[in-house]
């Protein structure tokens, strides 16, 4: 056998395959057109309700405030005649009107403050008490939110009365300090000051809750990590737990807004149901003219206008909340 014989044949590898073409893409499927219309349908009932229940009101208080309606017209001795921007170009060319608009806008962004601030504080304390205190301080939070106004507004009064007032006595236990006899009610800002500490007691517990809820989906690993890179309480605070409750703080200081300027029972009851001019609010205002003075339209026009400033909050809000949305 020769030696060409015994070499043993080399296997050739088999060519490389080229890859397959790239399949097509398919056209993406249109989403149905009935999928925009699904959350209308879920918000129908509510829209119904609220078309039912305040529809005929709104509708009624606009046409109110460009005719002129008064007892006469409302007991049918006369017809209510219309006269136009009337009663808005008098409720804004009245000097009473701004002064009581500039006290709302006060007395709503003190109480509003004054809110948020406590209410924060409060939610971040909770984060660090114990279980049985935590669960203390919500059933105390609970309870003053769920008390009705007119009895906090009673209380309220006791604690402030200038004669057996609580808060009058604790007061002059301090050195130098004589407050017996006292009268808070006296002066229009000391009064208001005290009606907004009771706007601020019933509004603290919804936002301690809120905030409390919030801060549990603050994430750890970050606030770990601003620690480490050397932030303080403060910096942590700033830059971690912020930012995460933005949303939350947003649509609480707008509803604090709302509330605090539709401030009624707690002046009108504090005020025995008479109000003084130092007194008034918006709501109280226009209930005063169109009751007091029975003058409907020039009440309507002034409850037209509160809404009107009201629906700017509720803008500013919306604004707000789109932008933090499209943030993230």
């Amino acid at each position: 056998m020769s030696a060409a014989d015994t070499t043993t044949p080399v296997k050739v590898p088999p060519p490389r395959q080229a890859p397959p073409p790239p399949a097509a893409e398919r056209p993406r499927a249109n989403r149905p057109s009935g999928g925009t219309a699904v959350p209308w349908l879920l918000l129908a009932p509510c829209l119904l309700i609220l078309a039912l229940v305040m529809g005929y009101p709104l509708a009624r208080l606009v046409t109110l405030s460009f005719q002129k309606f008064g007892q006469s017209q409302l007991w049918g001795f006369q017809p209510a005649e219309s006269v136009g921007f009337g009663n808005f170009a008098k409720v804004l060319g009245d000097g009473e009107f701004w002064t009581v608009v500039v006290r709302t806008i006060v007395f709503a962004a003190g109480a509003v403050v004054f809110t948020m601030v406590i209410g924060m504080a409060i939610a971040l304390l909770l984060q660090r008490v114990s279980g049985w205190l935590k669960v203390l301080i919500t059933i105390v939070l609970v309870a003053s939110w769920g008390m009705p106004v007119i009895v906090a507004t009673t209380v309220f009064k006791w604690l402030f009365d200038s004669d057996y007032g609580v808060f009058n006595a604790l007061l002059s236990k301090l050195p130098g300090v004589e407050m017996i006899g006292h009268n808070w009610f006296a002066s229009g800002p000391e009064g208001l000051a005290v009606i907004m500490l009771l706007v601020v007691w019933g509004a603290v517990p919804f936002v301690v809750i809120t905030l409390s809820a919030g801060l549990t989906q603050v994430p750890k690993e970050l606030e770990e990590a601003a620690r480490l890179d050397g932030a303080g309480a403060w910096g942590v605070f700033r830059y971690v737990t912020l930012p995460v409750l933005k949303p939350i703080i947003v649509m609480l200081t707008t509803l604090s807004v709302i509330w605090d300027m539709g401030v009624f029972p707690q002046v009108f009851v504090m005020r025995n149901g008479h109000p003084e001019p130092e007194f008034q609010v918006l709501n109280t205002y226009s209930y005063d003219r169109a009751f007091v003075v029975n003058d409907y339209a020039q009440g309507s026009a002034i409850a037209l206008v509160t809404v009107l400033l009201l629906l700017g909050v509720v803008a500013v809000y919306m604004r707000q909340m789109l932008k933090i949305g499209e943030v993230e």
